[in-house]
């Protein structure tokens, strides 16, 4: 029923690699997905991928101040050594504090220019440079506000169950992928158009947060990847999962002992077409929208 959109909408939606490296020298990878949408670069994802890059412009500033003090304490002519020591151990130290984050958009040498967010609806648009105008063939055709009809077959399409490693290179400053991390094996969850969530205005008052529920979960690596019916055409954008207790929890047995096992329903919620449209209208960012 998708094997033609997942063709179309595989040529516009790329993974973003967020890489983090930690003040205890461990580095971690995630991914996401964005969208192309014209052939200026325009892009777009989802908010909460920014967040990492944002604690760690906060964690900057913190490792900074350990510094700061650890110096003024090993510079600290009126102490020994022993009282030195004892007051470096007293210095709050967050092994986990993020001390390099690089974002890999879909190439070598891009960076996302001009990005633009609405945060409560987890709706994030930029502009890739440069950008290569032949990499993308065709552009996405968004949903139009009209004939949102519940029970609508919808899929998603995105990058996990594939473990991303790297390494960070001191001498250059930069992160290196593991050899094995391309290609990104896609994968598509298929689920139904279910019903509406709507959480108030923007801060701004400008907009209101409305997003599109659908029947399966998003998962792992699909964030900020299209939400699209049979023909391609994309209706949400994938923000996250919710979970919810369906009300009833069976007796299991495990190693001989009985527990009792929740039962939940996890269901997606997308970033709603109304949102996605009027962002980019008042943006002037140019697209195309269903006849449908």
């Amino acid at each position: 029923m998708f094997a033609n959109a997942c063709t179309s909408v595989r040529g516009f939606m790329r993974p973003v690699i967020i890489s983090t490296q930690f003040f205890d020298k461990t580095v971690e990878c995630s991914c996401g997905v964005f969208i192309v949408i014209n052939d200026e670069g325009w892009v777009i994802t989802v908010a909460h991928l920014f967040e990492t890059d944002a604690i760690s412009q906060q964690h900057l500033k913190e490792v900074s101040n350990y510094k700061s003090a650890l110096q003024a304490i090993q510079q600290n002519v009126k102490l020994n050594t022993k009282q030195k020591n004892k007051h470096v151990k007293n210095l709050k130290i967050n092994k986990k504090w993020i001390t390099n984050c690089s974002y890999w958009w879909g190439s070598n040498n891009v960076k996302l220019d001009n990005v633009r967010l609405i945060a409560e609806g987890d709706l994030a648009i930029g502009q890739l440079k440069p950008f290569d105008q032949s990499s993308v063939k065709a552009y996405p055709i968004f949903k139009n506000l009209s004939n949102l009809d519940i029970g609508t077959s919808l899929c998603k399409l995105g990058y996990p169950f594939h473990k991303i490693e790297a390494t960070f290179d001191e001498t250059n400053n930069s992160f290196e992928l593991a050899p094995n991390t391309f290609p990104l094996p896609l994968f598509p969850i298929e689920g139904i158009y279910t019903r509406n969530l709507i959480l108030g205005k923007s801060k701004d008052e400008k907009y209101v947060i409305k997003f599109l529920e659908t029947s399966s979960p998003g998962l792992r690596g699909q964030s900020g990847g299209p939400i699209f019916d049979a023909k391609g055409t994309v209706w949400a954008v994938q923000s996250r999962t919710s979970c919810f207790p369906m009300g009833f929890s069976p007796i299991i047995e495990r190693n001989g002992r009985k527990t009792e096992e929740n039962q939940f329903l996890n269901v997606g919620l997308g970033v709603h077409p109304e949102l996605i449209v009027a962002f980019l209208n008042d943006n002037k960012i140019k697209f195309n929208l269903s006849e449908y």
